[in-house]
Protein backbone atom coordinates (compact mmCIF):
# COMPACT_ATOMS: atom_id res chain seq x y z
CA UNK A 1 0.00 0.00 0.00
CA UNK A 2 1.15 3.59 -0.74
CA UNK A 3 2.22 5.86 1.86
CA UNK A 4 0.32 8.95 1.70
CA UNK A 5 2.86 10.62 4.54
CA UNK A 6 6.62 10.53 5.24
CA UNK A 7 8.09 8.88 5.31
CA UNK A 8 7.23 7.95 1.76
CA UNK A 9 7.77 3.90 0.59
CA UNK A 10 10.37 5.73 -1.39
CA UNK A 11 12.26 7.84 0.17
CA UNK A 12 15.83 9.77 0.13
CA UNK A 13 18.06 10.81 2.96
CA UNK A 14 18.79 14.13 1.88
CA UNK A 15 21.99 15.64 0.44
CA UNK A 16 22.65 15.27 -3.68
CA UNK A 17 26.03 15.69 -5.07
CA UNK A 18 27.21 19.03 -5.96
CA UNK A 19 26.50 20.44 -9.18
CA UNK A 20 30.01 21.63 -10.72
CA UNK A 21 28.61 25.28 -11.06
CA UNK A 22 28.00 25.06 -7.38
CA UNK A 23 31.19 23.89 -6.27
CA UNK A 24 33.23 26.52 -8.54
CA UNK A 25 30.94 29.02 -7.32
CA UNK A 26 31.28 27.96 -3.17
CA UNK A 27 35.21 28.18 -4.31
CA UNK A 28 34.94 31.80 -5.61
CA UNK A 29 33.05 33.40 -3.26
CA UNK A 30 35.70 31.34 -0.51
CA UNK A 31 38.25 33.93 -1.72
CA UNK A 32 35.99 36.73 -2.02
CA UNK A 33 35.46 36.50 -6.22
CA UNK A 34 31.89 36.80 -6.37
CA UNK A 35 29.22 38.42 -3.97
CA UNK A 36 26.73 36.39 -1.66
CA UNK A 37 24.26 37.16 -3.82
CA UNK A 38 25.62 36.23 -6.69
CA UNK A 39 26.26 32.73 -4.83
CA UNK A 40 22.57 32.45 -3.80
CA UNK A 41 21.22 33.21 -7.40
CA UNK A 42 23.47 30.47 -8.52
CA UNK A 43 22.39 28.01 -5.60
CA UNK A 44 18.85 29.01 -6.43
CA UNK A 45 18.73 28.02 -9.46
CA UNK A 46 20.28 24.74 -9.64
CA UNK A 47 18.07 23.86 -6.23
CA UNK A 48 15.12 24.85 -8.73
CA UNK A 49 16.90 22.51 -10.90
CA UNK A 50 17.40 19.41 -8.20
CA UNK A 51 14.10 19.99 -6.95
CA UNK A 52 12.10 19.17 -10.65
CA UNK A 53 14.64 16.24 -11.36
CA UNK A 54 13.56 14.32 -7.88
CA UNK A 55 10.36 15.01 -8.54
CA UNK A 56 10.67 13.89 -12.24
CA UNK A 57 12.19 10.51 -10.48
CA UNK A 58 8.59 9.86 -8.64
CA UNK A 59 9.58 10.64 -5.29
CA UNK A 60 7.47 12.36 -2.80
CA UNK A 61 10.32 13.94 -0.31
CA UNK A 62 11.60 17.02 -1.93
CA UNK A 63 14.90 18.35 -0.60
CA UNK A 64 17.99 21.33 -2.02
CA UNK A 65 19.88 18.44 -2.11
CA UNK A 66 21.67 20.46 1.03
CA UNK A 67 23.57 22.32 -1.67
CA UNK A 68 23.86 25.62 0.50
CA UNK A 69 25.66 23.54 2.89
CA UNK A 70 29.39 22.58 3.23
CA UNK A 71 28.84 20.11 5.94
CA UNK A 72 25.74 17.97 7.10
CA UNK A 73 25.84 18.71 10.32
CA UNK A 74 28.49 22.17 11.27
CA UNK A 75 26.93 24.51 8.96
CA UNK A 76 23.63 23.58 10.85
CA UNK A 77 25.82 23.86 14.24
CA UNK A 78 27.49 26.83 13.13
CA UNK A 79 24.34 28.79 13.30
CA UNK A 80 23.66 28.38 17.18
CA UNK A 81 23.70 30.57 19.55
CA UNK A 82 26.79 29.60 21.74
CA UNK A 83 28.50 27.30 19.29
CA UNK A 84 31.30 29.16 16.66
CA UNK A 85 33.42 27.40 13.58
CA UNK A 86 36.97 25.80 15.18
CA UNK A 87 39.96 25.04 13.32
CA UNK A 88 41.02 21.36 14.44
CA UNK A 89 44.60 20.21 14.48
CA UNK A 90 43.60 17.53 12.04
CA UNK A 91 40.04 15.90 10.49
CA UNK A 92 37.91 13.38 11.45
CA UNK A 93 40.07 10.18 10.89
CA UNK A 94 38.17 7.76 8.30
CA UNK A 95 38.67 4.18 7.12
CA UNK A 96 40.22 5.54 3.65
CA UNK A 97 40.50 9.12 4.14
CA UNK A 98 40.73 12.76 6.51
CA UNK A 99 37.91 15.10 6.08
CA UNK A 100 39.15 18.81 6.23
CA UNK A 101 39.98 20.02 9.58
CA UNK A 102 36.89 22.15 10.40
CA UNK A 103 34.87 21.69 13.54
CA UNK A 104 32.99 23.23 16.26
CA UNK A 105 33.35 25.09 19.89
CA UNK A 106 30.96 26.13 22.28
CA UNK A 107 32.09 29.04 23.55
CA UNK A 108 28.48 30.47 25.78
CA UNK A 109 25.40 29.31 26.48
CA UNK A 110 23.68 27.17 23.65
CA UNK A 111 20.48 28.97 22.65
CA UNK A 112 18.17 29.65 19.42
CA UNK A 113 16.45 33.33 20.15
CA UNK A 114 15.51 33.61 16.18
CA UNK A 115 14.95 31.30 13.60
CA UNK A 116 18.10 29.26 12.22
CA UNK A 117 19.14 30.57 8.99
CA UNK A 118 18.05 27.07 7.84
CA UNK A 119 14.45 27.99 8.03
CA UNK A 120 15.04 30.45 4.69
CA UNK A 121 16.43 27.14 3.01
CA UNK A 122 13.34 25.35 3.75
CA UNK A 123 11.26 27.92 2.74
CA UNK A 124 12.62 28.16 -0.67
CA UNK A 125 12.11 24.20 -1.26
CA UNK A 126 8.73 24.81 0.13
CA UNK A 127 7.86 27.24 -2.34
CA UNK A 128 8.78 25.36 -5.60
CA UNK A 129 7.29 22.43 -5.28
CA UNK A 130 3.63 20.99 -4.46
CA UNK A 131 5.27 17.88 -3.48
CA UNK A 132 6.23 17.43 0.65
CA UNK A 133 9.23 19.61 1.49
CA UNK A 134 12.08 17.76 3.39
CA UNK A 135 14.58 19.39 5.50
CA UNK A 136 17.63 17.34 7.09
CA UNK A 137 19.32 18.70 10.30
CA UNK A 138 21.86 16.80 12.37
CA UNK A 139 20.94 15.27 15.77
CA UNK A 140 22.47 16.95 18.54
CA UNK A 141 25.13 14.77 19.52
CA UNK A 142 26.57 16.01 16.79
CA UNK A 143 28.15 19.06 18.56
CA UNK A 144 29.34 16.28 20.92
CA UNK A 145 30.21 12.83 19.80
CA UNK A 146 32.67 12.93 17.00
CA UNK A 147 35.78 11.39 17.71
CA UNK A 148 37.51 14.03 18.90
CA UNK A 149 36.59 16.26 21.77
CA UNK A 150 34.67 19.54 21.20
CA UNK A 151 36.12 22.30 22.51
CA UNK A 152 33.60 23.32 25.53
CA UNK A 153 34.23 26.47 27.40
CA UNK A 154 34.13 25.07 30.96
CA UNK A 155 33.44 28.37 32.46
CA UNK A 156 30.14 28.29 30.58
CA UNK A 157 29.88 24.31 31.36
CA UNK A 158 31.35 22.95 34.50
CA UNK A 159 29.22 19.70 33.67
CA UNK A 160 27.85 17.85 30.52
CA UNK A 161 24.15 17.97 32.26
CA UNK A 162 23.39 21.33 32.29
CA UNK A 163 25.43 21.08 28.69
CA UNK A 164 22.95 18.41 27.06
CA UNK A 165 19.94 20.39 28.81
CA UNK A 166 20.58 23.83 27.07
CA UNK A 167 21.59 21.87 23.66
CA UNK A 168 18.39 20.13 24.06
CA UNK A 169 16.24 22.92 24.31
CA UNK A 170 18.13 25.25 22.00
CA UNK A 171 17.14 22.04 18.93
CA UNK A 172 13.38 22.09 20.21
CA UNK A 173 13.30 26.14 20.02
CA UNK A 174 15.14 25.25 16.36
CA UNK A 175 12.62 22.59 15.54
CA UNK A 176 9.77 24.95 16.23
CA UNK A 177 11.42 27.62 14.06
CA UNK A 178 10.63 24.69 11.11
CA UNK A 179 7.14 23.90 12.06
CA UNK A 180 6.52 27.54 12.64
CA UNK A 181 7.46 28.22 8.95
CA UNK A 182 5.16 25.02 7.44
CA UNK A 183 8.11 22.28 7.96
CA UNK A 184 5.97 19.05 7.92
CA UNK A 185 9.05 16.42 7.60
CA UNK A 186 11.84 16.96 9.27
CA UNK A 187 14.90 14.78 9.12
CA UNK A 188 17.55 14.61 12.30
CA UNK A 189 20.95 12.94 11.39
CA UNK A 190 22.17 10.62 14.28
CA UNK A 191 25.32 9.04 13.33
CA UNK A 192 26.69 8.91 17.25
CA UNK A 193 24.46 6.27 18.59
CA UNK A 194 25.47 3.63 15.59
CA UNK A 195 28.95 4.59 16.48
CA UNK A 196 28.56 3.23 19.78
CA UNK A 197 27.55 -0.09 18.34
CA UNK A 198 31.27 -0.09 17.75
CA UNK A 199 34.04 -1.49 19.86
CA UNK A 200 36.68 0.48 18.46
CA UNK A 201 34.40 3.38 18.56
CA UNK A 202 33.71 2.57 22.31
CA UNK A 203 37.28 2.50 23.16
CA UNK A 204 37.67 6.07 21.96
CA UNK A 205 34.94 7.03 24.04
CA UNK A 206 36.17 5.48 27.20
CA UNK A 207 39.71 6.63 26.28
CA UNK A 208 38.47 10.08 26.34
CA UNK A 209 36.64 9.95 29.18
CA UNK A 210 33.05 9.54 28.64
CA UNK A 211 30.87 6.39 29.47
CA UNK A 212 29.75 4.43 26.32
CA UNK A 213 26.88 3.05 27.99
CA UNK A 214 25.37 5.98 29.58
CA UNK A 215 25.68 8.05 26.71
CA UNK A 216 22.94 6.63 24.57
CA UNK A 217 20.62 8.02 27.21
CA UNK A 218 22.13 11.16 27.12
CA UNK A 219 21.42 11.29 23.02
CA UNK A 220 17.78 10.00 23.32
CA UNK A 221 17.17 12.75 26.26
CA UNK A 222 18.39 15.41 23.88
CA UNK A 223 16.41 14.37 20.65
CA UNK A 224 13.21 13.91 22.85
CA UNK A 225 13.58 17.30 23.91
CA UNK A 226 14.13 18.60 20.12
CA UNK A 227 10.77 17.22 19.08
CA UNK A 228 8.71 18.05 22.07
CA UNK A 229 7.04 20.99 20.89
CA UNK A 230 6.18 19.71 17.00
CA UNK A 231 2.84 20.03 15.77
CA UNK A 232 0.49 16.89 15.57
CA UNK A 233 0.57 16.42 12.33
CA UNK A 234 4.62 16.78 11.82
CA UNK A 235 6.69 13.45 11.37
CA UNK A 236 9.98 13.47 12.55
CA UNK A 237 12.90 10.62 11.53
CA UNK A 238 15.82 9.65 12.23
CA UNK A 239 18.65 8.63 10.17
CA UNK A 240 21.64 6.43 11.11
CA UNK A 241 24.65 5.47 9.56
CA UNK A 242 28.31 5.02 10.36
CA UNK A 243 30.19 7.63 8.61
CA UNK A 244 29.83 8.90 5.04
CA UNK A 245 32.34 11.11 3.59
CA UNK A 246 34.36 10.56 -0.38
CA UNK A 247 32.65 6.97 -0.11
CA UNK A 248 34.32 5.92 2.41
CA UNK A 249 32.94 4.88 6.70
CA UNK A 250 34.06 5.32 10.45
CA UNK A 251 32.22 2.77 12.16
CA UNK A 252 31.02 -0.76 12.11
CA UNK A 253 28.67 -2.99 13.91
CA UNK A 254 25.21 -4.35 13.66
CA UNK A 255 22.52 -1.94 15.81
CA UNK A 256 21.23 -4.40 18.36
CA UNK A 257 23.28 -2.28 21.54
CA UNK A 258 21.17 0.60 21.07
CA UNK A 259 17.96 -1.14 19.17
CA UNK A 260 16.07 -1.45 22.48
CA UNK A 261 16.07 2.16 23.52
CA UNK A 262 15.94 3.23 19.82
CA UNK A 263 12.96 1.93 19.00
CA UNK A 264 11.37 2.26 22.26
CA UNK A 265 12.45 5.09 23.94
CA UNK A 266 13.01 7.88 21.04
CA UNK A 267 10.18 9.50 20.39
CA UNK A 268 10.81 9.63 16.62
CA UNK A 269 8.14 8.53 13.81
CA UNK A 270 10.75 6.86 11.33
CA UNK A 271 13.97 5.62 11.17
CA UNK A 272 16.26 5.61 8.35
CA UNK A 273 19.03 2.59 8.21
CA UNK A 274 21.85 1.69 6.89
CA UNK A 275 21.68 -1.78 5.31
CA UNK A 276 23.71 -1.48 2.39
CA UNK A 277 27.30 -3.90 3.39
CA UNK A 278 27.61 -6.77 6.38
CA UNK A 279 29.14 -3.60 8.16
CA UNK A 280 25.40 -2.73 9.15
CA UNK A 281 24.67 -6.35 10.76
CA UNK A 282 21.72 -8.17 9.71
CA UNK A 283 18.05 -7.45 10.62
CA UNK A 284 17.41 -8.76 13.59
CA UNK A 285 17.67 -5.62 15.67
CA UNK A 286 14.38 -4.63 13.62
CA UNK A 287 11.92 -6.55 15.99
CA UNK A 288 12.08 -4.42 18.97
CA UNK A 289 10.00 -1.94 16.18
CA UNK A 290 6.73 -0.96 17.65
CA UNK A 291 3.44 -0.81 16.33
CA UNK A 292 3.28 2.77 14.14
CA UNK A 293 6.61 3.35 13.21
CA UNK A 294 8.68 3.19 10.01
CA UNK A 295 11.75 1.88 9.63
CA UNK A 296 13.03 3.21 5.73
CA UNK A 297 15.20 0.26 4.73
CA UNK A 298 18.73 1.38 3.46
CA UNK A 299 19.82 -1.25 0.89
CA UNK A 300 20.82 1.16 -1.77
CA UNK A 301 24.49 2.17 -1.47
CA UNK A 302 25.25 5.54 -1.86
CA UNK A 303 28.68 4.72 -1.83
CA UNK A 304 29.58 3.55 -5.60
CA UNK A 305 27.73 4.22 -8.41
CA UNK A 306 27.57 0.11 -8.70
CA UNK A 307 23.71 -0.41 -9.48
CA UNK A 308 22.27 -2.87 -7.50
CA UNK A 309 20.03 -5.75 -8.68
CA UNK A 310 16.13 -4.99 -7.97
CA UNK A 311 15.40 -8.87 -7.17
CA UNK A 312 18.53 -8.48 -4.90
CA UNK A 313 16.84 -5.52 -3.14
CA UNK A 314 13.14 -7.44 -3.30
CA UNK A 315 14.75 -10.36 -1.47
CA UNK A 316 16.24 -8.44 1.15
CA UNK A 317 13.06 -6.22 1.94
CA UNK A 318 11.15 -10.10 2.22
CA UNK A 319 14.06 -10.91 5.07
CA UNK A 320 13.90 -7.45 6.85
CA UNK A 321 9.90 -8.46 6.89
CA UNK A 322 10.14 -11.57 8.87
CA UNK A 323 11.29 -8.92 12.12
CA UNK A 324 8.66 -6.11 11.20
CA UNK A 325 5.82 -6.15 9.15
CA UNK A 326 6.21 -5.01 6.01
CA UNK A 327 3.28 -2.04 6.01
CA UNK A 328 6.11 -0.78 8.40
CA UNK A 329 8.96 -0.64 5.95
CA UNK A 330 9.89 1.52 3.31
CA UNK A 331 13.19 1.66 0.63
CA UNK A 332 16.00 4.36 0.57
CA UNK A 333 19.66 4.80 -0.45
CA UNK A 334 21.22 3.92 2.97
CA UNK A 335 23.05 7.49 3.26
CA UNK A 336 23.31 10.82 1.63
CA UNK A 337 25.30 11.02 -2.08
CA UNK A 338 27.04 14.39 -0.34
CA UNK A 339 27.63 14.54 3.15
CA UNK A 340 29.76 17.35 2.41
CA UNK A 341 30.73 19.43 -0.44
CA UNK A 342 32.87 16.86 -1.54
CA UNK A 343 30.58 14.03 -2.17
CA UNK A 344 30.79 10.72 -2.86
CA UNK A 345 33.12 8.81 -5.64
CA UNK A 346 30.07 8.42 -8.42
CA UNK A 347 28.34 10.08 -11.10
CA UNK A 348 25.52 12.76 -10.76
CA UNK A 349 23.19 10.05 -13.33
CA UNK A 350 24.46 6.90 -11.46
CA UNK A 351 22.81 8.77 -8.32
CA UNK A 352 19.59 9.55 -10.66
CA UNK A 353 19.75 5.87 -11.64
CA UNK A 354 19.88 5.05 -8.04
CA UNK A 355 17.16 6.63 -7.32
CA UNK A 356 14.71 5.74 -10.12
CA UNK A 357 15.57 2.05 -8.48
CA UNK A 358 14.13 3.00 -5.41
CA UNK A 359 11.13 4.44 -6.82
CA UNK A 360 10.56 1.48 -8.83
CA UNK A 361 11.59 -0.93 -6.77
CA UNK A 362 9.04 0.37 -3.90
CA UNK A 363 6.12 0.21 -6.98
CA UNK A 364 6.50 -3.29 -7.38
CA UNK A 365 6.52 -4.00 -3.52
CA UNK A 366 3.88 -2.10 -2.00
CA UNK A 367 2.76 -0.79 -5.09
CA UNK A 368 1.36 2.32 -6.61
Amino acid sequence: MKRAKPPFRADHVGSLLRPKVIREARAQRAKAEITPQALKEIEDREIERVIKRQEDVGLEAITDGEFRRSWWHLDFLWGLDGAEKHIMDAGVKFAAVNTRNEGVQVTGKLGMAKPHPMVEHFKFVASHTKRTPKITIPAPSAIYGRPMMTPIDKQVYPDLDRFFDDLGQAYKKAVRGFADAGCRYLQLDEVNLTYLCDPKQRAIVIERGDDPDALPAAYAGMINAAISDIPADMTITMHLCRGNFRSTFIASGGYEPVAELMFNEIKVHGYFMEFDTERAGGFEPLRFVPKGKQVVLGLVTSKSGTLESKDELKRRIDQAAKFVPLEQLCLSPQCGFASSEDGNILAEEEQWRKLELVVKTAEEVWGN
